[in-house]
């Protein structure tokens, strides 16, 4: 903070002592002047010395009043090193910018890399200023700042901007050095420099358009995490005992929350221990896609086949569980058989299962008439994708599988998942080759029967992690 002294309290002092000696001083010149101007006058050289003289006082009193300037103004330069608090300031010394060369041009800019890190500190006064002192020392940049108090401690989470030749280990070290304890870094990117609060509402946003988009936007609210919905009846009818309590339960590094539509939404993070502001917005969330209840957009695409039959193309869900139980009734058993790899016992239970937003997203295929003839399932498995679909006998091979497929991917591209797979069987070419339509990079794996085809949709990230109190762990799973 800057002290702003006003023009009435920058005025000198009046001292009386001052005029009297300068009072005394003038009559003693004068007096002197007299004595001396009485002597010189008497002499034959007197108007040479008084010219003399009176050239030597113009002198001197040029060099006075040239001396006085000089100083005047430098006095009135701020002493060195005087930035510190509660002092004024002159603005009109310039400084030159950081990354400035030796004659204040301003140099290249050195390259820098975007971190995420996370740390706890000491409820203390100055364990935040130390841990500050400490990134400031490694030239690094804080961009935001949020705290999360604790019983034992307060939980930092910091968005730094850092010289690219940074460690994560580094980093690590210097935040151990300054006090943090269970430090977890990771790579960030330019998404990250969204502050918290228009994330939080943008995901708020995305969940009340979209029931399907609730286990996306937890994912992205929470980080790395995996999400799994457990319902409160299996596929087979028995109760599974996952029902957490209306406010839900918080455990470390897992929370369960109560699913409005049945059953238990979990939510694991290994190595990093939830905080309870991620708990509460976490919460937030849910309960409100339970105000909201049901709702799917409704947008669709019309598309013309080969033959000249026009089929649309939209989202689906729960409520259209009749006309897919219709649908299934049409298939014959091989085609059920290649979908479920095996015999159907209870189809309403499997297909209410399938168009359950918590599970993923639906696409459906109806035709003019209303019918519906194919469905395709994006589903989410915890860290992984999964693709499946399905297509009435009577509207196979005219390109609805692909069309679905490629709408599937799409979708996942869209989420941030880095691949999809399908699981099906060797003799089903039909779901071999609109995979293979794909043109990615796919990876095939047999075992006892089942083919699973993954493909790729981007390059696997490798986040730099690094969590200080677990590399022995991390060493034993190695």
């Amino acid at each position: 903070m800057t002290d702003v002294t006003s023009s009435k309290s920058s005025r000198r002092p009046h001292h009386w002592r001052h005029d009297l000696i300068e009072l005394a001083a003038l009559f003693t010149a004068v007096v002197v002047a007299d004595t001396i101007a009485k002597t010189i006058v008497k002499g034959p050289e007197g108007p040479y010395l008084l010219v003399f003289s009176a050239i030597a006082l113009v002198a001197t009193a040029s060099f006075h009043t040239w001396w006085a300037r000089r100083h005047g103004h430098a006095s009135h330069a701020p002493p060195a090193g005087n930035t510190g608090g509660h002092h004024s300031t002159d603005l009109s010394v310039a400084t030159a910018p950081a990354g400035a060369g030796a004659e204040g041009r301003p140099g290249p800019p050195a390259a820098t890399s975007l971190w995420r890190m996370r740390t706890t500190v000491a409820d203390t006064p100055g364990s935040l200023a130390s841990l500050c002192a400490a990134l400031a020392r490694l030239d690094v940049d804080i961009l935001t700042l949020q705290t999360h108090p604790l019983a034992d401690g307060t939980v930092d989470e910091f968005l730094l901007r850092a010289p690219a030749d940074l460690s994560a280990q580094a980093l690590a070290h210097g935040t151990a050095a300054a006090g943090g304890r269970d430090t977890w870094t990771e790579r960030a990117d330019a998404h990250d420099l969204v502050d918290t609060p228009t994330r939080v509402l943008g995901l708020a946003t995305r969940t009340a358009l979209d029931t399907a988009e609730l286990p996306l936007a937890l994912r992205q609210l929470l980080g790395r995490c995996t999400l799994r919905s457990v319902p409160a009846v299996s596929l087979t009818g028995r109760p599974t005992g996952e029902q957490a309590p209306v406010e839900g339960v918080l455990e470390e590094t897992t929370m369960r929350l109560r699913d409005p539509h049945g059953g238990t939404i979990v939510v694991e993070r290994p190595y990093l221990p939830f905080t309870p502001t991620e708990f509460a917005r976490a919460r937030a969330l849910v309960e409100l896609d339970a105000r909201l209840g049901p709702r799917v957009p409704r947008s669709q695409d019309v598309l013309t086949l080969p033959e000249g039959n026009e089929i649309t193309v939209r989202r689906a869900d729960q409520r259209d569980l009749p006309a897919a139980r219709a649908m299934h009734d049409r298939c014959s058993a091989r085609t059920l058989g290649l979908r479920y790899h095996g015999p159907v016992g209870d189809a309403d239970r499997y297909l209410d299962h399938l168009l359950s937003p918590r599970f993923g997203r639906t696409l459906a295929v109806q035709t003019a008439s209303g019918r519906l003839v194919a469905l395709g399932h994006l589903l989410w498995d915890g860290d992984e994708t999964e693709v499946a679909l399905l297509v009435e006998d009577d509207w196979q091979r005219r390109g609805i599988g692909s069309e679905l497929l490629g709408r599937l991917v799409t979708m996942a591209e869209e989420a941030g998942c880095a691949s999809v797979y399908a699981v099906t069987q060797s003799s089903n070419t039909g779901m071999v080759a609109a995979m293979r339509a794909l043109n990615l990079p796919l990876d095939y794996q047999i075992e006892e029967g089942t083919l699973v085809i993954t493909a790729r949709l981007a390059p696997a990230p490798r986040p730099e992690a690094l969590a200080v109190p677990h590399e022995e762990a991390r060493r034993a799973e190695r």
